[in-house]
């Protein structure tokens, strides 16, 4: 299977690159970066710090699509939209883990995907999305006796919060609740906020130093506590992850899926 990365010079490109040469059964189709980039036209195996690949870094990602049975996008919301539509064209499978997308950016890849496979979640470790299933369990048996909160660090390069994961998680407590997120979140306090209203799911973002992911759900009772934790510690974790899902992907038929469908949660 020959899977394209685009972005593939930025720190998370290139961990996706290793995970794609080191998946069994997979091999790069090659990698593609914005034009004018340092990493444009030098061989892919370098710009990630191993051996001559003999495939060197491209601007078009019209080619990449072409030549690729699958493509990982982690880049930003606008890229990500023009990718979609190349995917769609090209008939590849698409597998986003780019953060911050609009309603619109995301009205997108569903049409995308009327066409082709796409793979789009928050986050791609089996971890967090293991995490993700049992908030859902835990936010339908608890029910709203149990104040939901929704704590989560990151880097201090981060651009985007609450992230995407941390609104994964609280998407997947509404639905447990059979409720839209949209109608009981609250993504920040500050000042005289008054009395937390029966069935809000809150948001508290923190950034700093080179945290890769911190995610915890906090269920509150007036007798107890039950919280729910993931600690991430290398990147490489959603690398591999995007990886296994480009793999299952491949051959499905078009729709728009998540990780929990990869992984039959």
């Amino acid at each position: 299977m020959k899977i394209g990365i685009v972005g593939c010079a930025g720190r998370m490109g290139r961990m996706l690159a290793e995970a794609a040469l080191a998946a069994p059964g997979a091999t790069l189709a090659g990698g593609t970066e914005r034009p004018g980039a340092d990493a444009v036209g030098r061989d892919l195996g370098e710009v990630i710090g191993r051996g001559p690949l003999g495939c060197l870094v491209e601007d078009d990602a019209g080619r990449l699509f072409a030549e690729s049975d699958a493509v990982i996008d982690f880049s930003a919301p606008a890229a990500t939209v023009l990718h979609a539509r190349l995917a769609a064209q090209a008939n590849t499978a698409l597998v986003v883990g780019t953060t911050g997308l609009s309603a619109a950016d995301e009205a997108e890849l569903a049409a995308a995907a009327s066409r082709v496979p796409v793979v789009y979640a928050p986050n791609y470790s089996v971890g967090v999305n293991l995490l993700m299933a049992l908030t859902e369990r835990a936010a339908a048996i608890l029910g709203e006796d149990y104040d939901i909160e929704i704590v989560e660090m990151h880097h201090r390069h981060k651009v985007d919060a609450p992230s995407g994961t941390a609104l994964g998680l609280g998407r997947a407590a509404a639905k447990g609740r059979r409720v839209a997120l949209e109608q009981v979140w609250r993504k920040s306090r500050d000042g005289h906020t008054g009395a937390r209203p029966t069935g809000e799911i809150g948001f508290a973002t923190l950034r700093g130093g080179d945290v890769v992911g911190d995610h915890t759900v906090m269920f509150a009772a007036a007798e107890e506590r039950l919280e729910l934790t993931h600690k991430a510690s290398s990147r490489a974790v959603f690398a591999k992850g995007a990886v296994r899902a480009a793999q299952w992907a491949v051959g499905r038929p078009a729709g728009l899926y998540t990780m929990r469908d990869v992984l039959g949660l």
